[in-house]
């Protein structure tokens, strides 16, 4: 009763703007929570394939998750320009554990925290920043994959206008809450290139340092390239395609990786994924990766991963929705293999449009996956839904039925 009213509370406050000391004080965030249980029988336990880097989100989250932003504009400058700071509060808690935000099942901080001087005629109407900052994120919707992230505890400048191109630039020391040693990194983007009506590519490299803490440590770097597709073949939506190659800890790719990797350390990445709205009630995404990791120490893998969304409003504010996955990683021990279905009627205030929020679903998730995915989670991930000790036993399929609730604002 308390989480829902919390999350009501938080749904009326995300279309407010306050005043404080005349300029306004923006609030925005997401919050997603609910309820769910494994095949009927203790709580609900979620599919992801060891050695991919994202699952399928739909019917398949197993957390409540919130983050909560303040934005506040301090000073306006007379030739335009704006001083301002910004906060966001992360909340996790996993499903099945009371909603403290602490301790072995959930967490409470502050992951963005911030002052920018923006619009700034010095920088073509660029800016700079200070602080730990979400920046730079280009991820996947419906399998939440972050695969180009420049987020980071640093400072930057950001879209300096030189010509018909926007140059950025960002030193940071730590770039996740995962990341366990400071490590100085360096990422340099330019994008503006425009190659087509509607489209354009954006470059960025990232150098990463040798870090002294770290023993038999060395340095890396990874480069990446995108090209955004506007309206792509008049869908109704962005297409967008990214390469990206890296080296030694540059095979964290979007992330700062291993530090004690060498340059004989690969990794190559293939993005493609593309938003559609056929028509005012018809609407979805799809998405295909392909990575390939070379390791001297014999820890070679390629991921595959390929999937959709779709959503159908019969009516204003209700949808069928649906999602189909499926990822497959080859690597020492065999072909790991894993399939996840998920149906999720829908009821959406806001409208029928497939980014529509809030939602309330009801859904049931079924997956299925082999043997040796199976004997991988045995090994990697000891007690999740894949392996013999997790909720489904020594059973390889299983499903999930639920209920959430999602909502984003500005």
């Amino acid at each position: 009763m308390k989480r829902s009213a919390g999350i009501g509370l938080a749904m009326a406050l995300g279309s407010l703007t306050l005043p404080v000391t005349g300029m306004a004080l923006e609030f925005s965030g997401y919050v997603r929570s609910g309820a769910g249980t494994a095949d009927g029988n203790g709580r609900q336990s979620c599919f992801q394939l060891p050695g991919a880097r994202s699952k399928y989100r739909l019917g398949n989250e197993c957390e409540h998750y919130a983050e909560l932003d303040l934005r506040q504009d301090l000073f306006t400058l007379d030739d335009g320009s704006v001083l301002s700071i910004e906060g966001m509060a992360q909340l996790f808690n996993e499903y099945g554990h009371t909603p403290k935000f602490t301790g072995d099942h959930g967490t409470a901080r502050m992951n963005q925290m911030y002052a920018e001087w923006s619009n700034m005629p010095a920088l073509n109407g660029g800016s700079l920043w200070a602080g730990r900052r979400f920046y730079k994120r280009n991820d996947i919707h419906i399998s939440d994959f972050y695969y180009w992230n420049q987020s980071a505890t640093g400072f930057g400048i950001d879209e300096m206008k030189i010509g018909d191109y926007k140059y950025s630039y960002v030193f940071s020391r730590k770039d996740s809450y995962d990341q366990k040693e400071y490590i100085n990194r360096h990422d340099f983007n330019v994008g503006g290139f425009v190659t087509n009506p509607g489209g354009e590519i954006e470059v960025g490299v990232s150098y990463i340092d040798k870090p002294s803490s770290v023993e038999d440590s060395n340095s890396g770097w990874a480069v990446t390239g995108q090209h955004v597709q506007k309206n792509f073949l008049g869908l109704g939506g962005d297409n967008k395609l990214a390469l990206q190659y890296g080296e030694g800890p540059g095979t964290g790719l979007g992330y700062t990786g291993d530090p004690t990797l060498d340059r004989g350390a690969k990794s190559w990445r293939v993005v493609e994924f593309f938003d559609f709205q056929l028509t005012p009630r018809l609407g979805g995404q799809v998405q295909a990766v392909y990575q390939k990791d070379k390791r001297e120490d014999g820890g070679d893998q390629d991921w595959w991963s390929v999937g959709g969304r779709t959503s159908y409003a019969f009516t204003q504010q209700f949808k069928l929705v649906g999602e189909i996955g499926h990822d497959q990683v080859d690597a020492s021990g065999g072909t790991r293999k894993l399939s996840k279905f998920t149906v999720a009627p829908t009821w959406s205030p806001n409208g029928p449009g497939f980014f529509e929020r809030p939602e309330i679903r009801l859904y049931y998730t079924y997956a299925t996956w082999n043997k040796a995915a199976q004997e991988a989670a045995n090994l990697l991930a000891e007690g999740s839904a894949l392996s013999d000790t997790g909720a489904f036993g020594s059973a390889r399929n299983g499903s999930n039925f639920g209920v959430q609730v999602e909502y984003w604002w500005k």
